[in-house]
């Protein structure tokens, strides 16, 4: 076996986020403690209580099924996945729950991790954490109560996994050679390689995050599992619990208490784990009321809605150090179901994205300074950008004009053979988006240039974890246009940000990511060969191909690279979880 071989090619030879970042340091007193912000070491200190101001809930909080950003900032801090990116440097996993690299045989056929000892679960199960508890935490993954969104896309080629068994169901290539000691057995291609590089990426992911089987078994045992209400941590934090391990501290769509996990021990890992306490009150859905709040008062911070325009403004010339914008190594799209007529004709998608005004549609979240005009989709971070074409785009006329170009939209409506060079269908199609923040203003400003080109909209409003997990989510509800989904890289590799929202195998009949349906087989074929490659090169190139493939289906409308901005109270010590451009929980303090 070679020692994180693959590990460092596919994870490590990425392109840098262009962002200065401090690392992290101090000393073991309990005093004062050193922290990071983006860019600038900043003073913290040990306690407190932080309050998180949200809009809405997390969409799962189960963590072996969240697959949205602020359920995974609360996962990696009542959690321990196996690796996770390095809070200021996304391209480089550490361990967490394990003890070092994974290995990889030559043929990347085995990996094989070995886990910490001494890792203990929270209450009420008290015991230490053990490889079988990985291996049960995978196979739930596939479970048709849990139905994990990524598990079949990157933990798919493990030997005997299958998408939507019954609950209990063991996968025959996780083994348990002793109890720190796990190893996964992939199944070959056709050339004999294995795709061993991808599935080390993937133990990143919150799926790698112990679950004991003793415990969850009956849980996961119910139609849709509730292990998510009666989890337990093996993180520095837990959502507060009773003494049946009942999460009491959850309380749908309005908060989110974490205290600390009284079994977990300072220096088990790489997270400081500074505060005490974390409340996340939800349901502020006034961004102008919350921003204010969190500007102007004491320590609280944002979570998954950004400050609106005007509020962004003033705070980027009058509280600048109260601010932060990240590039995220995401983008914004509004997809249209190809499944969905008219959208499953290729030239009404591209006269829409022809037409489509998207710097109007950037203006809505508070224009230039949050982000690029998207000319395709590997966003700015990630390999294979610029062989994507960088920001000049890869040449499609009907990408070529970011305020929509009106004339070129009737020429391939005309080639649909709507005459007037406008849609001229009847039906009514169905828009679910957001109901509050700059969401809500996108998704009125994308209303209204749908129905500019021609066609008639019902937008229905929700929150929007009911926008990704009740409908957009769901293929059986057939709604014809999302306008608010987006996604970040799961790890730094361009697999991770066009294979769960492109590839037609990924097509999930719940917690769905391929939003718009794409299922071209010359598309999922290449993606099932650039999987297998391992020169860094030569898989940032093939992912590269796939973008344009990807692009040229006009699946979307893909307008923005975006920078998130994040804010915090004057007294807040924040520090922006790089990988997924938010707050880290686990590492901002109070000063």
């Amino acid at each position: 076996m070679r020692r994180s071989f693959h590990w460092t090619i596919i994870l490590g030879a990425l392109l840098a986020l262009t962002l200065g970042v401090a690392a992290c340091g101090g000393d073991d007193d309990g005093g004062d403690e050193q922290g990071t912000t983006q860019g600038t070491p900043a003073e913290g200190k040990r306690g407190g209580k932080l309050t998180a101001l949200w809009a809405s809930d997390v969409d799962y909080i189960d963590p072996g099924i969240t697959y949205y950003q602020v359920g995974n900032i609360i996962v990696r801090a009542t959690q321990s996945s196996l690796y996770l990116p390095k809070v200021d440097d996304a391209a480089t996993p550490e361990p967490i729950l394990a003890e070092s690299d994974p290995q990889i045989s030559g043929d990347g056929c085995t990996v094989t991790v070995t886990i910490k000892d001494g890792v203990k679960f929270s209450p009420p199960v008290d015991r230490e954490v053990t490889s079988a508890d990985v291996k049960y935490a995978i196979e739930r993954g596939f479970f048709n109560s849990v139905n994990n969104g990524y598990a079949g896309a990157y933990f798919g080629d493990i030997k005997g996994a299958e998408v939507g068994v019954k609950p209990g169901t063991k996968i025959s290539g996780i083994t348990t050679p002793d109890d720190l000691t796990i190893e996964f057995a992939l199944k070959p291609a056709e050339g004999g390689e294995c795709a061993g590089g991808v599935l080390a990426g993937a133990l990143v992911m919150p799926l790698t995050a112990p679950v004991p089987e003793d415990y969850a078994r009956e849980f996961d045992a119910e139609k849709v599992s509730t292990y998510g209400q009666n989890q337990v941590a093996t993180g520095p934090y837990m959502i507060e619990n009773d003494a049946s391990g009942k999460a009491i501290g959850y309380e749908a769509g309005k908060r989110i208490h974490l205290v600390r996990n009284p079994n977990w021990e300072q220096g088990q890992d790489s997270r400081p784990a500074y505060l005490d306490e974390i409340e996340v009150q939800q349901g502020n859905d006034d961004p102008t009321v919350m921003s204010r709040k969190i500007l102007e008062g004491q320590s609280m911070i944002n979570g998954d809605q950004p400050p609106p325009p005007a509020v962004l403004r003033e705070a980027l010339t009058q509280r600048q150090e109260q601010i932060e914008l990240v590039p995220g190594g995401g983008g914004r799209w509004i997809a249209m179901n190809t499944k969905v007529a008219p959208f499953d004709d290729i030239n009404v998608r591209k006269a829409v994205i022809a037409g489509f005004d998207k710097e109007a549609l950037r203006l809505t979240r508070g224009g230039e300074t949050i982000g690029d005009i998207a000319t395709h989709y590997i966003p700015p971070g990630l390999a294979g950008f610029e062989e994507a074409g960088g920001f000049e785009g890869q040449g499609q006329d009907f990408m070529s004009v970011p305020k929509g170009d009106m004339n070129l939209a009737a020429e391939y409506f005309k080639a649909a053979g709507f005459e007037s060079g406008k849609y001229e269908g009847d039906e009514e199609l169905l828009m679910v988006a957001d109901n509050e923040g700059v969401g809500a203003q996108t998704a009125e400003n994308a209303k209204e240039q749908f129905e500019n080109l021609g066609f008639k909209v019902r937008m229905r409003q929700v929150t929007h974890e009911a926008m990704y997990t009740k409908f957009c989510g769901v293929p059986e509800q057939k709604v014809a246009i999302c306008p608010n989904v987006g996604w970040l890289k799961d790890f730094a590799d361009p697999q991770t940000y066009l294979d769960a929202t492109f590839h037609g195998d990924n097509i999930l009949p719940a917690n769905n990511n391929n939003w718009s349906q794409l299922d071209v087989p010359e598309i999922n074929q290449a993606m099932d060969e650039a999987a297998l490659l391992t020169d860094p090169a030569e898989r940032a190139q093939a992912w590269a191909d796939i973008d344009k493939m990807i692009t040229d289906q006009a699946p979307a409308i893909n307008w923005l690279w975006d920078k998130t901005p994040n804010i915090r109270s004057e007294n807040v010590n924040g520090v922006i979880d790089e990988d997924n451009a938010l707050w880290s929980l686990a590492h901002t303090s109070l000063r």
